[in-house]
């Protein structure tokens, strides 16, 4: 005699294979303008950071850290591409030095990322 639930067995194991499943991860920056590591001769107008995965522009922020740990908060606009990050920046107020571009932003599998992405003003 043959259970019923050992006929059972392998179509369940299927369909727990085939059910959908949402990948879980972290928003990583793919491009940014500046670019990592870039040095500048003019203080950029607009700062644009590049992610894999959709943002909640709501609740993700950019500062811009300078020299003398001086920093600059930056009003991301609020809707735009689902994967992009981008603020004006008021030229005036930067000086030559480093400076890092430091975001943070909930992706919308619900995780806070964060990071620096450092450049060189050297001239403002």
């Amino acid at each position: 005699m043959v259970r019923t639930g050992s006929r059972l067995l392998p179509f369940l194991l299927l369909a727990f294979l085939a059910w959908p499943v949402q990948a879980a991860a972290h928003a990583v920056v793919v491009a940014s303008d500046p670019a990592a590591g870039a040095s500048l001769a003019v203080a950029p107008r607009q700062v644009t950071v590049r992610f894999n995965s959709r943002i909640d522009h709501g609740r993700s922020r950019l500062v811009l850290v300078g020299p003398d740990a001086v920093q600059v908060p930056l009003d991301p606009a609020p809707e735009g591409e689902p994967t992009v990050l981008e603020a004006p920046v008021a030229a005036a107020t930067l000086v030559s030095g480093a400076w890092r571009l430091r975001w943070q932003v909930l992706a919308v599998d619900g995780h806070i990322t964060r990071g620096d992405i450092p450049f060189t003003l050297t001239a403002p």
